[in-house]
């Protein structure tokens, strides 16, 4: 199983690559300073603006994708007998998102997983996408609240593996991310209940017709 764990290894590294801290490195900031001070896509958006904020979930998403589908394939063999694909798989997919979370490289203060989990989720079992954006996208304009979307979007994925069919290994994995993404989201949970929370009011259902 060692070659198992260098691939988590190399997951858990490239995950450690902020899209945000990149981006931000070019234009000389660092969004970890501003709004929220969270190193994800919606604080990206709220204080950098659209083209930023695009820029970061592209790169999020994309290690996602990467750690979860060419990881896995890389040939170690030399190293000994080897773990499941789907195993290597599943195992890289959480890694990369416990990486964007806590970065190695930029002292393991990052984002909240949601897009690079999206990304990782597009390579494991890309049907449960359509729900979960559903989901995120109706308790949006419901409540205009990012933080319970992403919540209620990362629990969907639970029921969707579930109703597909998937492996207990998958299942295992859907609750595991789901939980993780939901930890990391306790701030906003605190906010929400205090009702100190920010909302995009504009998208919110209740303004459209204003």
């Amino acid at each position: 199983m060692i070659d198992l764990f260098i691939k988590v290894l190399m997951a858990y590294l490239l995950g450690s690559v902020s899209g945000s801290m990149v981006i931000g490195m070019l234009r000389q900031v660092d969004i970890r300073q501003s709004g929220s001070g969270n190193a994800g896509g919606t604080n990206a958006f709220r204080t950098q603006g659209f083209w930023f904020a695009l820029g970061v979930v592209v790169i999020d998403i994309g290690k996602g994708v990467l750690a979860a589908w060419v990881i896995p394939g890389v040939d170690l063999a030399a190293l000994g007998s080897s773990a499941s694909a789907e195993l290597q798989m599943l195992c890289c997919g959480f890694a990369v998102v416990v990486g964007h979370c806590f970065p190695a490289w930029y002292g393991f203060k990052g984002g909240k997983g949601a897009a690079t989990a999206v990304g990782a989720l597009a390579v494991i079992q890309p049907v449960v996408l359509l729900p979960m954006i559903l989901a995120w996208l109706g308790v949006l304009t419901l409540t205009g609240w990012v933080g319970l979307a992403t919540i209620v979007s990362a629990l969907s994925m639970i029921p969707s593996f579930i109703w597909l069919g998937a492996s207990n290994e998958r299942i295992g994995f859907a609750i595991v991310l789901a939980g993780f993404i939901v930890f990391m989201h306790r701030s906003n949970i605190a906010k929400m209940l205090k009702g100190t929370e920010h909302r995009f009011q504009r998208i919110r259902f209740v303004n459209w017709f204003r």
